[in-house]
């Protein structure tokens, strides 16, 4: 599986110019081209786009030296928070970003124009299952605070699609709660999930000593899901119950939320007798923490 893994990456960065010290046939290695075409023609915040990209800030830092050294970039503080670091293109970062697109289509079409039509639709179909299984693989869960704003963000979320597909209001704040301080440690942990540095799901868990565990506000962006991520993320969310002492964790749900309820009972949740008066729930489930 390792040599395959290896045989495909030699082959695709062959095959895009990966190695070419002048990308695209422009001026540039792979490293600025890319970096000058994430900043994009709103700009970028240069935190968002190390934790994007994957890079170190030293690295990312030479590369916009470079790309602002060409007159192409501009680096200055943000709007709203003077202590952030923006970089923007210049009208000469337009015009080779412009550039750059153009020979990027070439060379996707170079790559389908020698492929009969049955291979070109193989070789598509190949290429979107790598990317989101690639990006499935990317995917990092981490406990932050429940009111960063990374999980105030993903919460507001939440809240607003189970009103939209829910006739019945949702109101976080009655019911069987997960506040901020009962989902922070010790009482309890919350999570989010992180996609190339953007917020994309969360969910917490409320320890409770000698009683089963709660596994609150569980969350997948819909433009992610189908990735896994879910699953991994309830996986995550159960081994933290686990961890806090609990053998039995609890899970309630809307009827609405079909997607939620088919992971549940696929990964060994039961139905069971309601367990607590939270308006919302149609369903109760409980798993036994191996």
């Amino acid at each position: 599986m390792v040599d395959q893994v290896r045989r495909f990456n030699r082959i695709v960065t062959e095959r895009v110019g990966a190695l070419d010290d002048h990308f695209l046939g422009g001026e540039r290695p792979l490293g600025e081209a890319r970096l000058l075409w994430e900043i994009g023609l709103g700009g970028c915040e240069l935190r968002r786009l190390r934790a994007r990209l994957g890079l170190d800030s030293g690295y990312t830092s030479r590369l916009l030296h470079s790309l602002e050294a060409d007159g192409l970039v501009k680096v200055s503080a943000g709007r709203e928070d003077r202590r952030v670091r923006v970089a923007s293109l210049t009208p000469a970062g337009r015009h080779e970003r412009a550039a750059l697109d153009r020979r990027s289509d070439e060379l996707a079409r170079s790559l389908l124009a020698p492929l009969g039509s049955g291979q070109r639709e193989r070789l598509l179909t190949a290429m979107h299952d790598v990317e989101r299984l690639l990006s499935a693989g990317a995917a990092q869960i981490t406990g932050v605070d429940p009111e960063h704003p990374d999980a105030q963000y993903c919460l507001s979320e939440y809240v607003a699609e189970l009103n939209r597909r829910s006739e019945r209001g949702f109101d976080p704040s009655v019911g069987a709660t997960a506040l901020p301080h009962e989902v922070r440690p010790p009482a309890g942990e919350f999570f989010v999930v992180y996609l190339h540095g953007e917020p994309v799901g969360c969910g917490a868990v409320k320890h409770h000593p000698d009683a089963p565990a709660e596994i609150k506000r569980m969350w997948i962006a819909p433009s992610v899901r189908g990735l896994g991520l879910g699953r991994r993320l309830l996986e995550r969310l159960e081994a933290c119950a686990r961890d806090g002492g609990a053998r039995i964790a609890h899970i309630e749900t809307s009827s609405v939320l079909v997607e939620a309820i088919a992971l549940y009972r696929r990964t060994g949740w039961v139905e069971v007798h309601a367990f607590n008066d939270e308006p919302f729930a149609d369903l109760w489930l409980e798993k036994a923490l191996g």
